[in-house]
């Protein structure tokens, strides 16, 4: 048979399929033994040339034209719609899949109607935890609800290698303000890891960094953040105006949503506005503005089940809020930590959930728990590398101060580029937006 390779496109389909079934079966061994997991395709591959002929992979040459047997029309259709969704599920699933802003959480760095496309690739792609899914949609069924994956079939969490490579703090390679792709790991919908809801943000804190926050000032192990011209940030503030606010005048000038100015009940001419440090200055310079100062905090940001629905820090003595909050260090993996009854509630998430129950290990908290009653501490080794990750609308975005800290199992992909983004308030396809690159 593997003199005769030269003639395989004469070969008759039973001879084809039992070539290529061998191939594939001696070529995933081969790779199991040896590593090298991106080679896992190559059978892929190898079915295109025998059988599908979707490329010509011998450009240079001439196509033989072949016999075939007519297809009925609905065949075509058919063999066209597998392959289809076939190559559309390999590619959104290891390579690049496309996503939507929906809330304004990371305004006006991306905005409500952006499209994007993030790179499986760039920390490296993870492999299915639930293999056996529904195509082409994430955890609900299109049209009829319900559960689009099966859990019969539950895999280990693994993580091929990426393009992006390890740094001294991430082994898969996340940098310090990239705008991260992750499975929201605060939900309580009794999902698996990679069905949980997406979330993007923008990773401030890698493992092992501590932060603090002061009066809104975010301060990573010891520096105030570096803020770059393309980090469009949002705030609140309070503006005082002589004459009233025209909302349709404010979202024309300087794109602020009609819903981001409110007015304050019961006080004449004052508004909470949310938008950029670069907005509000040119407002001050505005004759119809009276005074401007900033919001502050809004109070205890763990109370809220919709934001917080797995109790992150609710019973804590704790006195931290959106602007005023830690310090706190990220886990690392290898890193030991002497977890003693006051910081045990900072990492009761790490040990109950992403470490204990995803982990089998369902008596890990309690155990520590009972440990810290007798001893008064109790050193613990993580298991794996956290991140912290927040909006770039400070404040008008559930993060990682709500909900705590992102596992590095939960990371999908890093956001690559917008490639559409239709504002929905008025001014249609935002042109300028179109294919810029996601900072």
């Amino acid at each position: 048979m593997l003199k005769d390779l030269k003639n395989i496109d004469n070969w008759d389909l039973s001879k084809k399929r039992k070539f290529f079934w061998a191939f594939t079966i001696i070529w995933v061994i081969t790779i199991y033994l040896i590593g090298g997991e991106w080679l896992y395709f190559i059978p892929f591959i190898v079915g295109d040339v025998i059988f599908w002929k979707t490329f010509n992979y011998t450009f240079w040459k001439k196509r033989k034209k072949e016999e075939k047997k007519p297809k009925s029309s609905f065949r075509s259709w058919a063999d066209a719609i597998l392959f289809a969704v076939i190559a559309a599920t390999l590619l959104r699933t290891f390579f690049i899949e496309a996503y939507t802003i929906p809330t304004p959480s990371m305004e006006k760095s991306l905005m409500v109607g952006d499209y994007l496309f993030v790179s499986k690739t760039s920390y490296g792609p993870r492999v299915p935890i639930t293999p056996l899914s529904f195509p082409l949609v994430h955890h609900t069924l299109p049209f009829v609800g319900g559960k689009s994956y099966s859990e019969i079939i539950k895999l280990a969490y693994y993580r091929m290698s990426g393009w992006t490579d390890a740094n001294e703090s991430s082994a898969i390679g996340v940098e310090r303000n990239d705008c991260v792709v992750f499975n929201w790991p605060s939900e309580r919908e009794g999902r698996p890891i990679d069905k949980k809801e997406n979330y993007v943000k923008r990773c401030v804190a890698l493992p092992g960094d501590e932060i603090k926050i002061e009066d809104g000032t975010l301060f990573i192990n010891g520096e105030k953040e570096t803020k770059y011209d393309w980090m469009k940030q949002q705030r609140r503030y309070f503006v005082k105006t002589t004459s009233g606010l025209n909302k349709e005048k404010l979202y024309q000038d300087y794109d602020i949503y009609p819903t981001d100015v409110q007015q304050m009940r019961g006080v004449k001419n004052l508004y909470v506005i949310n938008c950029t440090e670069a907005a509000i200055t040119d407002l001050t310079t505005k004759t119809y503005v009276d005074s401007v100062w900033n919001t502050g905090s809004q109070g205890n940001i763990f109370k809220s089940k919709k934001m917080n629905p797995d109790g992150f820090m609710v019973h804590s003595d704790y006195q931290w809020d959106e602007e005023n909050y830690g310090p706190i260090t990220m886990p690392k993996i290898g890193t030991t930590i002497t977890l003693t009854a006051e910081n045990l509630v900072i990492y009761k998430q790490v040990l109950k959930r992403y470490e204990g129950e995803e982990m089998g290990n369902i008596d890990l908290f309690q155990n520590i728990k009972k440990e810290i009653e007798e001893k008064g501490s109790a050193n613990y080794t993580f298991k794996m590398n956290y991140y912290w990750l927040m909006g770039d609308n400070r404040q008008n975005s559930a993060d990682s101060r709500f909900w705590g800290f992102v596992p590095e199992n939960h990371i999908v992909g890093k956001a690559l580029f917008i490639w559409m983004s239709y504002d929905k308030y008025g001014k249609g396809i935002r042109w300028e937006r179109l294919f810029n690159s996601v900072k």
